[in-house]
């Protein structure tokens, strides 16, 4: 279910925190509507159809800068910001790097191997994952308590993912991100409290431009702000992109999971 959680981990956060998964729909006109008729409108499943379309290409990449709350030591509500950059190749191939406020990691995905590797740490940790980048994430939340918000769009089928659980939404307007003129959804989900806004280019692509999630039933209603940027579906990467060669002085260390917060699930 898309963006149902974000954890936090000692080694992970950086990923966490900077890759996110979208999620969408919109408030009803919504309320006023009656229990027979559609709670989603119309105009946005046609342009979450055309978002699936185009995030079924075999590969792509694409930049993303992050903000979003979580919860401290004594529960106060704090921020935190990253940049990322994912580049992705059906079935089995995953490269994310990302930097920020806490430091920098990298994930590779081979088909054969998932590797987390903390820049700064000068450490890393693998493990034997076969079966493509589904079975490498469910194994990543497994051993770590680690959700991995972009995983959605990098599904088989990217639109049903995304909207997994919206109980209502449809569209509320249009923005300009960049220069672009963009589509402005918003949706609940109403299993998980949550209320999510998303901005799909609005061309035949539909790719996703900006979300926010805000986490209702949490103290201070934290939330979760994303921009998307750069999306190419020319790549063409090599294999070797998502091979881990340890740089000089790198150690490897146990993978093994790590004590979480959750902030929020």
């Amino acid at each position: 279910m898309f963006l149902q959680k974000v954890l936090r981990t000692s080694l992970l956060l950086i990923l966490v925190g900077g890759l996110a998964s979208l999620a969408l729909a919109v408030v009803s006109t919504a309320r006023s509507q009656s229990a027979q008729e559609t709670p989603v409108g119309p105009d946005a499943l046609e342009a979450l159809a055309g978002m699936g379309k185009t995030l079924s290409a075999k590969q792509f990449s694409v930049q993303s800068r992050t903000f979003r709350s979580y919860a401290g030591q004594n529960g106060e509500l704090l921020h935190i910001a990253h940049a990322t950059k994912t580049v992705y190749s059906r079935p089995d191939r995953l490269s994310v790097s990302v930097t920020g406020d806490d430091g920098s990691i990298k994930l590779l995905y081979d088909g054969k191997t998932l590797v987390l590797y903390a820049v700064e740490a000068r450490q890393y940790v693998s493990l034997p994952v076969t079966g493509g980048i589904d079975k490498a994430l469910d194994a990543l939340e497994e051993r770590t308590g680690t959700d991995f918000p972009l995983a959605d769009l990098l599904s088989d089928n990217p639109a049903e993912a995304v909207a997994s659980g919206i109980t209502s939404g449809g569209k509320v307007g249009t923005s300009t991100i960049d220069g672009v003129r963009c589509n402005h959804f918003f949706f609940e989900q109403a299993t998980d409290d949550l209320e999510l806004e998303l901005w799909l280019e609005d061309n035949e692509q539909a790719v996703p431009r900006r979300f926010v999630v805000t986490y209702r039933s949490l103290p201070g209603r934290p939330i979760f702000i994303a921009e998307l940027s750069a999306w190419d579906f020319s790549i063409q990467p090599p294999d070797s992109d998502f091979v881990f060669q340890p740089p000089p002085g790198v150690t490897q260390v146990e993978f093994k999971a790590s004590a979480t917060t959750t902030t929020p699930k």
